[in-house]
């Protein structure tokens, strides 16, 4: 659901999660404003945060993640200087397909928020142990909706 044009996080089980983005100057192309593929590590450096966020040490320890499928739309540019967010969500698990939900978010000096970009990441769990892709315990399994 969409309200003021933000992507609204109730369908998670659990609460959306933010990360605040610095654009550094290496972000920028020859056209001035942040690469696409900038757009793709702030989605996995806002994920990693969140699994950091919510995970122990023990669990970050047995369990690693790896992406099965990327979809991103951009709808705006970023240029330097800009305010920018990532925010984050968990979808409903399908089988080993773990959905995770972001948009890039540039924050205005108003505080008016404009979507720069969303995208949807599929990702599978796997057993740090032997590299497979591993059931997760009910307590992480719980994040997904499983």
């Amino acid at each position: 659901m969409q309200q003021n044009g933000l992507m609204q996080s109730h369908e998670s089980p659990i609460p959306a999660f933010e990360l605040a983005i610095t654009i550094k100057p290496s972000d920028i192309d020859e056209l001035g404003h942040v690469n696409n593929v900038v757009y793709l590590s702030w989605v996995q450096d806002v994920a990693i945060a969140h699994w950091d966020f919510l995970t122990t040490a023990a669990q970050r320890a047995k369990y690693a993640w790896v992406a099965l499928r990327h979809e991103i739309d951009y709808m705006a540019e970023a240029v330097l200087g800009d305010a920018i967010i990532a925010r984050t969500w968990t979808g409903t698990a399908r089988g080993v397909r773990f959905p995770r939900h972001t948009e890039i978010i540039h924050i205005s000096e108003l505080g008016d928020q404009k979507i720069l970009a969303t995208a949807v990441t599929y990702w599978c769990p796997l057993d740090r142990g032997n590299s497979r892709p591993t059931r997760l315990p009910t307590e992480i399994a719980a994040f997904f909706g499983k």
